[in-house]
């Protein structure tokens, strides 16, 4: 209890170390409690977050702030116009068809699943494969219940889309425009000590940037590479799957594995077992170890290095708690939680052992 004691009366006492964790508990408080009021908002501050690096590339060239804003905006509006009017028709399309055509693949699915207690008895039971099939065929109408319900009760989901693509657009463009009129803002009220929480904000500033930016790059990069070798092996659905591809690098580690069994299963059904088919698989692999072992370290050269586990350990807790942007800010998050454990004052005697 002495112990304890301490170290309340001595991190108690420091008023930088008051102030930063009053701040990370009213932070951590508006997203948990109004983050889904506050999506629009959140989500446009990541897109200006996002575009300040082509800002700033473009003022270091010697533009003016205002004509930097403009470039990179309408960069940035011309490029969602062509994801919404080239991408999502063809997305929708493929969705559609892959729904349609699910039924049959669950059949042909069925057909070889029957096939396998003749030709490896003794690894696999007719009993065993019964139960897989019913199993498989439950979670196809139970997906197919799914995708109707949805179809039914999208209407409400559109029309928040459509308040998005209007809110969104605004707001980022006033958060580009007015960042150093916000971030004023916000400075007036800060309390006169607050290096901790400097310290903190600069090393995590410059590691979530490089995140967020090198994510980007890296989703479109494996997006395209993986549509134009899916489209030139001729596979169905290339877009929805390369896609899928694409945002699973999100996840470190856990989305490729995740995103394989997809691609592997519709280039099966499409293919079966042929040489066309190990080729695709051979294509697929190679695109996801560039992607590990070259696009990754280049892109992300400046981010902290951490351990495997954390990183786990930091999707499962945050995309717990935030869902979908836990997922995506993971990586942020641990590196915030280690920036402040960094900053964190040594008590005492560990200042006198290191001196």
């Amino acid at each position: 209890m002495n112990i304890v004691a301490r170290w309340f009366k001595r991190n108690l006492s420091n008023p930088q170390l008051v102030f930063l964790s009053l701040l990370l508990l009213a932070v951590f408080a508006v997203v948990l409690f109004l983050g889904d009021m506050l999506t629009p908002v959140l989500a446009s501050i990541v897109i200006a977050y996002l575009l300040e690096g082509g800002v700033g590339l473009l003022q270091r060239r010697g533009w003016p702030r205002l004509a930097s804003v403009l470039l990179v905006y309408l960069l940035f509006i011309l490029f969602v116009a062509l994801v919404l009017v080239g991408v999502m028709p063809l997305l929708s399309r493929q969705i559609t068809d892959l729904v349609q055509q699910l039924p049959n693949m669950v059949l042909e699915g069925t057909r070889f699943l029957m096939d396998l207690p003749e030709h490896y008895p003794e690894l696999v039971t007719e009993a065993q494969v019964s139960e897989l099939i019913l199993f498989m065929r439950a979670e196809a109408v139970t997906f197919g219940q799914q995708v109707l319900s949805w179809s039914l009760a999208n209407v409400a989901g559109i029309i928040t889309i459509l308040v998005y693509l209007i809110l969104m657009p605004i707001l980022v463009f006033f958060f580009m425009k007015d960042k150093d009129l916000i971030l004023g803002w916000f400075r007036q009220y800060l309390p006169e000590h607050h290096g901790i929480a400097g310290r903190v904000w600069c090393d995590v500033d410059r590691q979530i940037s490089n995140y967020i930016r090198g994510k980007a790059w890296e989703i479109l990069i494996v997006w395209a590479t993986s549509f134009v070798t899916f489209y030139a092996f001729g596979l169905k659905y290339a877009m929805l799957l390369s896609l899928l591809v694409g945002l699973s690098v999100i996840i470190p580690y856990i989305g490729a594995a995740v995103v394989t069994v997809p691609v592997l299963l519709v280039a099966w059904f499409q293919w079966g077992w042929s040489p066309q088919f190990a080729w695709l698989a051979l294509a697929y692999a190679i695109i996801q170890a560039l992607d590990g072992n070259v696009l990754v370290p280049l892109i992300f050269s400046e981010v902290v290095n951490l351990h495997p586990v954390a990183i786990i350990v930091a999707i499962l807790v945050f995309g717990g708690l935030w869902g979908f942007w836990g997922v995506f800010f993971a990586i942020p998050l641990a590196t915030l939680v280690q920036a402040i454990l960094t900053a964190w004052p040594q008590p005492p005697d560990e200042l006198e052992t290191t001196a």
